[in-house]
């Protein structure tokens, strides 16, 4: 059974040995009342690990390192600033193996959970890869927040599974993506033209792929497995574009992992039967992925050169971004029946001056040109399927901004083609 504390009364050295790996939930899913102490109470313990997840708090700083060894699977968010000063322990890893990695030596786990009902407590904003860990874990300390939705999981956690307790009532973090503008709008209008009544969507966070979702707001009948619901994902819950109705397996549900939006979304959660979170290992997983009808996959990149290689993951030798779960749902859906696996990005970084349709990848690859399907900037749509290295460096020229078409073609050594063969699909 639960010890229950007070929160100033917790003392963080009498439960976690020095070295010890320790794990929370990411984004709205932090449990800010736990960790925040921790981080205060850090040099108490004599050195741990952490890992962090995608961070929106004050508890990812610098300063914290002193004591704190930070892991994570992504630069996101406050993760940023750790990694732009070589603070952060990056795992280049697939999301569908992240659990695994992180079972292997986890010792605590802080979880965000909301009020008991019906003989447990939920998981409330994120299942994904913290299910998989609660059997593992020698330490569960759990925060219940009044304030943290009650949702559809596929599991949840009993009071004898949780060692320590407390209570808080308090907002969960959000952040706020910046507004798209026009070069997100075109591209957003280009991919709405693919998507069909009845797809099913995954799409990743941030403003772009945000933005796409809110252009499919005159689609029927949309269905959602993705690995996580953002903003625009709860916009078309709400339009009424999403009914799930096409799927075979859960029907009538919206599937992801974690909740990655404001109030509003949380609110359109909380005990909704619409909704269920659930783990990685069935989000994330190729053989599910692989059965869902028109299963649509959206992602964003950092660059893509000219054979379709995309790297998410770094810029100007910086960590920015992750593997994440990207390769994963773009296999999954270039297996599906009428399946699309889709990348999207601007054609331009830095007001213009570089371009993100490049001869050579500046970062490394993090999804390979054989798991790409279309890619997408506001200047068109190529889709890589089936063609060879010279016609997707063809393709690809096509897709950047006109002022650096010239030197990719030099650089490729492609020039438009006179012989319809070369444009023949293989």
């Amino acid at each position: 059974m639960a010890r229950i504390f007070e929160l100033d009364r917790l003392e963080f050295a009498s439960l976690i040995r020095p070295g010890s790996l320790v794990c929370w939930g990411q984004g709205p899913a932090e449990p800010l009342a736990l960790t925040r102490a921790l981080m205060a109470q850090r040099a108490s313990i004599g050195g741990f690990r952490a890992f962090v997840g995608m961070s929106w708090a004050d508890t990812v700083d610098v300063e914290h390192t002193d004591h704190v060894r930070f892991i994570s699977y992504c630069a996101a968010g406050a993760n940023r600033k750790l990694a732009a000063a070589g603070k952060l322990d990056v795992l280049p890893v697939h999301y569908s193996t992240l659990a695994d990695f992180l079972g292997r030596s986890v010792d605590v786990l802080m979880l965000q959970l909301s009020a008991a009902a019906d003989g447990g407590y939920g998981l409330s904003v994120a299942c994904e890869y913290l299910a998989p860990l609660i059997p593992l874990a020698r330490l569960i300390i759990a925060e219940v927040n009044a304030q943290a939705p009650q949702t559809r999981c596929d599991i949840r956690i009993h009071a004898d599974e949780i060692d320590v307790l407390i209570h808080t009532d308090r907002p969960l973090p959000h952040a706020r993506n910046p507004p798209p503008g026009e070069v997100e709008a075109a591209i957003a209008s280009r991919v709405a033209g693919y998507v069909e009544d009845g797809a099913v969507l995954q799409v990743g966070l941030g403003t772009l792929p945000d933005r796409v979702a809110r252009e499919l707001s005159g689609r029927r009948d949309l269905g959602i497995h993705s690995g996580l619901i953002s903003d625009g994902l709860g916009y078309l819950i709400q339009r009424g574009a999403v009914t799930n109705a096409r799927k075979r397996d859960a029907a009538g549900v919206s599937i992801a992992g974690l909740l990655a939006g404001g109030a509003g979304l949380m609110n359109l959660a909380s005990r909704n039967p619409e909704i269920e979170l659930r783990s990685t290992v069935y989000t994330h997983s190729l053989n599910v992925l692989a059965g869902i009808e028109r299963f649509t996959a959206i992602n964003s990149a950092i660059e893509v050169d000219l054979t379709g290689q995309v790297n998410a993951e770094a810029v100007a030798g910086r960590y920015v971004g992750a593997v994440g779960g990207a390769m994963d749902f773009l296999r999954g859906a270039a297996l599906a029946p009428k399946g699309l696996p889709i990348i999207v990005l601007p054609s331009t970084a830095n007001g213009g001056a570089v371009s993100r349709i490049v001869a050579r990848l500046d970062g490394p690859v993090s999804t390979p040109r054989a798991d790409v399907g279309l890619i997408v900037t506001e200047h068109g749509i190529a889709d890589l399927r089936g063609l060879s290295i010279r016609q997707r460096q063809r393709r690809m020229v096509e897709l950047a901004a006109p002022a650096f078409r010239e030197a990719l073609e030099r650089e490729a050594s492609v020039g438009p083609s006179k012989r319809k063969e070369d444009c023949a699909v293989l």
